[in-house]
């Protein structure tokens, strides 16, 4: 397809062994020319891997519109094809409609992928009011607002593995590095997966290599949303910018810089860096499987966990539960 170019243009991204600087986007890490072309050939070769592993017939997306999803969705094309590849579009009455018009123009205009539309508001409205501890006086609040929204990010967890036990399938995520360093992903929701092919991107990374392999500018640089609730961003609700939330990971979390070198080198305040760092340490446990202790004499804990690719990224907030 002419809209969809193949995966060697990933190597135009990096050419230095050097922090990576773009304007306005900051510092995101370390990859050379040949470290990118490998890392893209990896993500295809990870998909064939996984998608027979599994013995499966297809791999199953949900498209929200966002960036994350778009290039997932793009690279499960890349490795498996058209045919193997089959799209989910969820909107609630809190998803901008524009975000869905995207995910439907990616699936069907960009792609040319089998796809269905799934309203889910009906579906989160029949929990809410089963729920004996929700009343119509909760609706305003902040604190339902936060649990209405992960429960929307479940129920299309729920309907992805539906589809994908239908058509023998494999779920797969669209988490990015940013996110599951910091706990950015709503537990047994998003997080609820087969597989995560962009695990180890980077948000601007994403931005970067959906832009190489075509992915239309409009895409690829749109307002990060997890679409929780009306008119939510992702920078508004971290506190922090994605340029610089990546440049601090890279440097400081990931990296090997101190806290005060690297609020020197990304040129933020010190409290910045401590945030980020806060929000990796609170977020630790969303990045192992459920513990569970075998009994009272032997203290080693097992894991119930089901084998994931990647383990999933919790704090007390919104989008961090």
């Amino acid at each position: 397809m002419d809209e969809h170019p193949g995966i060697a243009d990933c190597r135009l991204l990096f050419t230095t062994a050097t922090y990576i600087v773009c304007p306005c986007q900051g510092l995101h890490g370390r990859s050379t020319h040949s470290e990118l072309e490998t890392r893209c050939d990896h993500i295809t070769s990870f998909l064939n891997g996984q998608f027979e592993t599994a013995g499966a017939d297809v791999a199953v997306i949900a498209l929200s519109g966002g960036i994350d999803s778009t290039l997932t969705a793009h690279l499960a094309v890349e490795a498996l094809g058209t045919e193997r590849v089959y799209d989910l579009v969820l909107p609630s009455e809190v998803n901008r409609e524009e975000n869905m018009s995207d995910a439907e123009r990616v699936a069907g205009e960009l792609l040319g992928i089998d796809y269905e539309v799934i309203e889910i508001e009906p579906l989160a409205e029949a929990v809410l009011e089963a729920n004996p501890d929700v009343d119509s006086a909760d609706r305003a609040t902040v604190k339902l607002q936060t649990t209405a929204g992960n429960l929307r990010t479940r129920l299309r967890a729920v309907l992805n593995y539906v589809a994908a036990n239908r058509r023998n399938g494999i779920a797969l995520g669209t988490g990015n590095r940013s996110e599951a360093a910091i706990g950015y992903f709503t537990k047994y929701g998003d997080g609820a997966v087969d597989c995560h092919p962009i695990a180890n991107l980077y948000e601007q990374q994403v931005r970067q290599l959906a832009r190489s392999i075509g992915v239309p500018k409009d895409l690829a640089s749109k307002t990060a949303s997890a679409g929780l609730w009306v008119d939510q961003t992702d920078v508004a609700e971290l506190g922090v910018g994605y340029d610089t939330l990546d440049s601090v990971l890279a440097l400081h979390v990931d990296g090997p810089l101190a806290q005060a070198a690297t609020a020197r080198e990304v040129g933020v305040e010190e409290e910045t860096v401590e945030h980020v760092r806060r929000l990796h340490e609170r977020s630790e446990h969303k990045r192992h499987a459920p513990q569970g202790q075998t009994n009272s004499t032997d203290q080693k804990s097992i894991s119930l966990a089901s084998n994931r690719s990647i383990s999933s990224p919790k704090d007390s907030a919104s989008r961090f539960s």
